[in-house]
């Protein structure tokens, strides 16, 4: 451990260079163990942060230094990777495989991160294997700096909660299972903030209104969220202050976050808080207390219901997200002050997702490409020059109509360049993705075959700025994206047995410089492995 410390003091001396000593540190220290769970009443190995499941939440502040030294006690190699933290100029911090080296067991990394000009909901999670699926998870939130206005009054509380569905069956059962080629089954039931049915209470006092920070870190199914007799004001979507607009239920896909402000405006008991799955032949619910303080009786009736299979509903209620366009971001200036809708796209990427069968085992593919892992983390090969590690354009910038084949899928992109890309769902699912080291703007979503027509209907006004999008079943999603963050950057399936099966790819945002304005240097405490190892970082 001690190595690890030494490590993390020249790597904070460094970023200190690199990010100046004018904004604020956060110092943590994690120990990542195996503990034993009981979220659905069956013993589990669950993955425990300082003994915590779900793991500490991160509270920072508007480009915030956050050091977080993490030591692996597991007896496999483990990784966290930063949902929505935008990691400017520096992908090697991101934490997925293709960034970032495996932490050994026994041994210790350091992230060094800023949240640069970010400010919201997001979460962070295990990144390797399945370990996703035994916890390893939790909150993070970016407060705005003391000066920059915030469009609503400050909440008398801001609660985490993470939702998500859940297997009985470890972790490691559930990744043996799919590497023989065989697919999940249903799950086996929802949790709330990693408890059960009733397992969790949220304490809210008479006529004051607090914040809820909704992220659902489940595996495959999107959930809708309600609570008992009391709306929700929507105000904040992945790090963008968005128009207020009151729901009495949310879906929320797999892997997004939501800000919603409830007010304790009803008479004084407990009310259920209930989620359940939505678009699935089955349907899930689980429940958690919001319990007034001076609550006369506990909850009565049952919980209230909920959509299930309505596509038209939700897709609605997804195109009424949109930009507040005169609220301050992280910065003291209107979120509406960047044009989007004026820029014309430099070039189209079409993402289409499949699935089937290779030599007898279920995969999924992008583009007919059904990734598999390099050697060597593929931002180290970029870095190293090491030949041989991945090919740039080794998937197609749109679909291919050809079988499924087995490649580590690399789209090359230019720095600065502005483009669109179009997912494509021909299949009976919804699926949701999500693009590391970006927001992007949402610009149209919509049943049936994206054409080229499809750009009339497009919101080139407000349209919602996020990291993750949903895709209905049948159905088409279109993005933009301003390409300023240099790196390689990982674009993924958030349904994680088909990420787990080829569903991802890397873009490669790529400039021939060697500024630091543009890309940071590789981290001086760097893990080395695969083909990187024997290889220097650098001196300080």
């Amino acid at each position: 451990m001690a190595g690890g410390v030494i490590c993390a003091s020249l790597a904070v001396a460094l970023f200190f260079a690199m990010a100046g000593a004018d904004n604020p540190y956060r110092f943590f220290n994690w120990n990542v163990t195996y503990g034993d769970i009981y979220p659905l009443g069956v013993r589990q190995q669950g993955i425990l942060i300082n003994g915590q499941f779900p793991g500490p939440d991160i509270h920072s502040v508007t480009n915030d230094n956050l050091i977080i030294n993490v030591f692996n006690s597991l007896d496999e190699p483990f990784l966290i990777s930063w949902s929505g933290v935008q990691q400017r100029r520096n992908s090697y911090e991101d934490g997925v495989y293709g960034t970032t080296c495996p932490i050994p067991p026994g041994r210790n990394f350091t992230y060094i991160l800023q949240v640069k000009d970010q400010i919201g909901s997001f979460f962070y999670f295990p990144s390797l294997a399945f370990h996703k699926a035994a916890g390893g998870f939790g909150g993070i939130r970016i407060l705005s700096r003391p000066l920059i206005p915030v469009p609503f009054a400050d909440p008398a509380g801001d609660y985490t909660v993470l939702i998500g569905d859940w297997y009985k069956a470890n972790h490691t059962t559930l990744k043996a299972t799919l590497d023989r080629g065989k697919k999940l089954k249903f799950p086996d039931g929802i949790l709330i903030n990693g408890r059960g049915p009733n397992g969790v209470s949220f304490n809210v006092e008479q006529g004051k209104t607090y914040r809820l920070r909704i992220s659902n870190v489940g595996l495959m199914n999107s959930l809708n969220f309600r609570i008992q007799g009391h709306k929700m004001l929507l105000v904040e979507v992945e790090g963008t202050h968005v128009m207020q607009t009151h729901f009495s239920s949310l879906d929320v896909h797999v892997g997004q976050s939501y800000s919603v402000l409830v007010t304790a405006d009803q008479p004084a008991q407990d009310y259920y808080v209930v989620v359940s799955t939505r678009f699935s032949s089955q349907i899930l619910t689980t429940t958690g207390i919001l319990r007034y303080s001076n609550s006369a009786g506990p909850v009565s009736g049952p919980p209230p219901g909920g959509p299930t299979i309505q596509i038209d509903w939700s897709l609605n209620q997804a195109r009424a997200i949109r930009t507040n366009l005169t609220a301050s971001g992280p910065r003291p200036n209107p979120q509406g002050s960047y044009h989007y809708g004026l820029i014309t796209p430099a070039r189209t990427i079409r993402l289409s997702s499949s699935a089937g069968q290779v030599n007898g085992k279920q995969r999924y593919a992008v583009n007919s490409v059904s990734f598999v892992p390099a050697d060597t983390p593929l931002k180290l090969a970029d870095y190293f020059n090491i030949g041989g590690v991945f090919r740039v354009n080794s998937i197609s910038d749109r679909p291919t109509g050809g079988g499924i084949y087995l490649d580590t899928a690399v789209l090359g992109a230019d720095y600065r360049s502005f483009i669109e890309i179009v997912f494509e769902n021909g299949e009976d699912i919804v699926q949701s993705w999500h693009l590391d080291g970006y927001s992007f703007f949402v610009v149209g979503m919509d049943g049936g075959q994206w054409t080229s027509a499809s750009r009339n209907q497009y919101n080139l006004r407000d349209a919602v700025f996020r990291c993750t999008t949903q895709v209905y079943p049948k159905s088409w999603t279109a993005i933009y994206v301003a390409l300023d963050n240099v790196g390689m950057w990982h674009l993924r399936t958030e349904f994680w047995a088909r990420q787990y099966l080829g569903q991802q790819l890397y873009l490669r945002v790529y400039t021939q410089s060697t500024s630091l304005r543009d890309e940071f240097p590789i981290p001086k405490n760097a893990l080395l492995c695969g083909r990187a190892k024997g290889q220097h970082t650098r001196p300080l």
